[in-house]
């Protein structure tokens, strides 16, 4: 993105940018795993389910288990996240951020949790942080397709060149590829984009010099 073009949104990933949810979600399907008598996950799992919806974690997970498949997808609709909850670490800065940007920045959230994000947004009080949450509900086609990102590029009738998506994934990049998004890398040096950040108190100073935000 050339410095000076006019920003308009700022979209954000919620696992591994708001909130460093590893050990959450590792405890979430290790439950679901040693519930139906599976292995625990293996680094590889742990690093697929931790970008995946929960139906398609629970069928990568239980792939080599067919008859516990069905099994496994009912106590996962059955679990309740919220104890998890807790083991969830919010990214320090965000508060900052948002007060500082908004407006004339709008904000928005695109994620592949399903009827958690609601309850984290209420529990860690950053609903009013964002004006339009996109989860897997909203868009069931689930990163890196590119439904949630496009629905939110239209309702705010912004083109993708005036937008900045902030991830920290493979399916991140994939996803703002698709779509012409400059991408900021959070936190993952590796992945390509068009801007690197190490937490929300650089990405602050970023908008600051690069956009006059």
């Amino acid at each position: 993105m050339e410095t000076g073009r006019v920003l308009k949104l700022l979209v954000f990933d919620c696992d591994g940018v708001l909130f460093d949810s590893r050990e959450a979600n590792r405890a979430y399907y290790n439950t679901i795993c040693k519930a139906l008598g599976r292995p625990p996950l293996t680094e590889e799992e742990f690093h697929y389910v931790h970008m995946q919806t929960a139906e398609n974690s629970v069928r990568f997970l239980f792939r080599d288990y067919p008859h516990l498949l069905e099994k496994a997808l009912a106590f996962q609709k059955n679990l309740n996240y919220e104890t998890f909850l807790p083991l969830l670490k919010p990214e320090p800065g965000l508060k900052e951020l948002i007060s500082s940007v908004r407006p004339p920045l709008k904000t928005a959230v695109s994620t592949n949790r399903t009827t958690t994000m609601g309850r984290i947004l209420e529990i860690f009080d950053i609903a009013s942080f964002f004006d339009l949450v996109v989860t897997a509900l909203i868009a069931p086609k689930p990163k890196p397709h590119p439904e949630a990102l496009k629905i939110i590029l239209d309702h705010f009738g912004v083109d993708p060149k005036e937008t900045l998506y902030v991830g920290d994934s493979l399916v991140d990049y994939q996803l703002t590829e698709s779509l012409g998004v400059p991408l900021v890398a959070f936190k993952n040096r590796e992945l390509p984009a068009a801007f690197h950040v190490n937490d929300f108190y650089e990405l602050r100073r970023l908008l600051r010099e690069k956009f006059d935000v």
